[in-house]
C-alpha cells in the first residue's frame, strides 16, 4: 500500500480442504472484503487529510500532509485471486503460469520491455556460478567489496565498477535472484546470494514464535 503502482496477486491456498462447490464462493467473498479494505483505506486518508487541512494551524502538519498525500497517490492493482492446492503439483504449475502471465503484462509492468544492457546478464551469470560454488557458505551471505572483486576476476567483468554493480545488484534483487538491503546501515554492505536460505530462516522464526506463543516469545 506504500509503493507506487503496486500489482499484488491474491493467492488462496488449502483448496483441497474445500469443497468444490466452496471455492468459488470464498474466492468472492475474499475479493470483497479487499475491496472494501482499500476503499475503507481511501476514505481514512481522505478523512485525515481533510482533518489536517481544516485545522487552525496547517502549516505545523506540513510533513504528515505530505506523506498522506503522498500514500494517497500510490496506486494498488488487485489481481484475480488465484486458488490452489500446493499439495498438487499441477496446481503450483498453474500458479507459475498465472504469475508468468500477469508479468508479461505490459500495462501492468511497463518496464518489461525494457533492454537490458549485456553486462546485466554477464554479472547475472557470474553470480549465480558464484553462489553455486564451493566457496560459498551454505548461508550465501558475502560482502560486497569482495563480490565486486570476485567479479572482477572474470575476463569479462575486469572494468566493473563499485556503482554500476550496485545499479545491477538493484535489478537482481528485484527479480529475486539476491537479496540486498542495501537501505538498512547494518545491511547495506552484505549481499545475499542464496535468498532461498533467508526464507528457510524466517519461516523458522515464524515457527517458533509461533509455537512459544506470544508470552514467552516476548
Amino acid at each position: 500500500m506504500r509503493v507506487p503502482n503496486s500489482v499484488v496477486l491474491p493467492v488462496g491456498t488449502h483448496v483441497d480442504c474445500c469443497r468444490e462447490e466452496e471455492v468459488e464462493e470464498k474466492r468472492h467473498d475474499i475479493m470483497a472484503k479487499i475491496r472494501a479494505m482499500l476503499a475503507e483505506r481511501r476514505s481514512n486518508l481522505a478523512h485525515f487529510i481533510d482533518n489536517l487541512e481544516g485545522s487552525e494551524e496547517p502549516e505545523f502538519y506540513v510533513d504528515q500532509w505530505e506523506r498522506l498525500k503522498e500514500m494517497e497517490s500510490c496506486t494498488l492493482t488487485i489481481l484475480n485471486l488465484v486458488a490452489v492446492n500446493c499439495t498438487d503439483p499441477r496446481d503450483i504449475k498453474k500458479l507459475e503460469a498465472a504469475i508468468l502471465q500477469h508479468v508479461k503484462n505490459e500495462e501492468l509492468f511497463p518496464e518489461v520491455v525494457r533492454v537490458l544492457p549485456p553486462v546485466y546478464r554477464q554479472v547475472e551469470a557470474a553470480i549465480v556460478a558464484i553462489a553455486q560454488g564451493e566457496e560459498v557458505a551454505g548461508h550465501g551471505m558475502m560482502d560486497l567489496q569482495y563480490l565486486l572483486s570476485k567479479l572482477s576476476q572474470c575476463k569479462h567483468l575486469a572494468s566493473l565498477g563499485r556503482e554500476l554493480l550496485q545499479d545491477i545488484l538493484r535489478y537482481l534483487h528485484r527479480i529475486g535472484l539476491v537479496v540486498w538491503y542495501e537501505e538498512i546501515k547494518h545491511l547495506e554492505s552484505t549481499v545475499f546470494l542464496q535468498p532461498t536460505f533467508l526464507i528457510t530462516m524466517f519461516k523458522v522464526c515464524v515457527g517458533t514464535r509461533t509455537l512459544q506463543g506470544p508470552s514467552s516469545a516476548s
